[in-house]
């Protein structure tokens, strides 16, 4: 079964947005934000409006599809929704995320 790990980066309602409709896929059961507790650690001390110096927030989301069909579809489908919100999607394999 493919694994789909997302780093999504906007507010709240745009990361519960795309889990929803993720979850609305025909054959996808399992949709799951994941914490990640480095995520608040910084390597820089700039304060050049980044993501994370303004309004945007990282959620990490893990989908697990039963086949490659569905699996490109959650990619689809959360770029098509991401871009339609206005929020920052990456797609990542299991080492980065």
């Amino acid at each position: 079964m493919p694994m789909i790990r997302l780093r999504l980066i906007g507010n709240r309602d745009a990361a519960d947005t795309i889990i929803s409709v993720l979850h609305g896929i025909d054959g996808i059961e399992h949709v799951e934000e994941i914490e990640d507790f480095m995520l608040g650690m910084r390597d820089d001390s700039s304060s050049a409006q980044l993501v994370d110096d303004s309004e945007g927030k990282v959620f990490m989301v893990e989908v697990e599809a039963p086949d490659d069909m569905r699996a490109e579809a959650v990619r689809a489908v959360a770029e098509t929704e991401a871009r339609r919100l206005d929020a920052g999607l990456e797609i990542v394999d299991g080492e980065d995320f």
